[in-house]
């Protein structure tokens, strides 16, 4: 059974993204509040579809759950750029995509605060998701709006999910 490594740095940001520190993920995810950077992808197909990754689950957060194609922690020195390109490689297998910056918000949960930098792209190329999920697939948005409130979907992702349509 695979789990989060609870030693892996994550940088600690302020409001505005800048860097003022580093703790690790455990501290991050443990209910320290300390605010730090993730990157989420919404990957569409042309037809509108939307692609969701199920969480696995042995994640220490919203194990499970149905979440945005891909979400994962910016690492310490490296760029919101450098740090969505990784993860949509190591989650999905797509490289060469061009994503659009929707928006940046703070996400409050009770064990953690997280700098959220979301973005979306259409993409028609194969999709392959890594070990690191439960698998995943292409959901239209009448079922997916059927599903909201459920437990089905992770807390974020229906946070963020008005705001892709608009």
């Amino acid at each position: 059974m695979q789990c989060d490594d609870g030693l892996e740095l994550f940088p600690v940001v302020d409001a505005e993204g800048h860097t003022v520190g580093r703790a690790t993920r455990a501290e991050c995810h443990g209910g320290s509040m300390l605010l730090h950077p993730v990157v989420h992808l919404h990957l569409f197909d042309a037809q509108g579809g939307l692609y969701l990754q199920k969480r696995p689950a042995w994640k220490d957060i919203q194990p499970g759950r149905w979440d945005t194609a891909v979400g994962g922690h910016v690492a310490c020195g490296e760029t919101i750029e450098e740090a969505l390109r990784r993860e949509v490689r190591e989650e999905l297998g797509i490289v060469g995509f061009r994503a659009e910056e929707v928006r940046r918000y703070v996400f409050r949960s009770s064990r953690e605060c997280e700098l959220v930098h979301v973005f979306r792209t259409v993409w028609e190329g194969p999709v392959t998701p890594s070990d690191e999920l439960d698998g995943g697939r292409f959901w239209i948005r009448e079922e997916i709006r059927r599903s909201l409130g459920r437990g089905v979907f992770t807390s974020n992702f229906e946070h963020e999910f008005e705001t892709l349509l608009s």
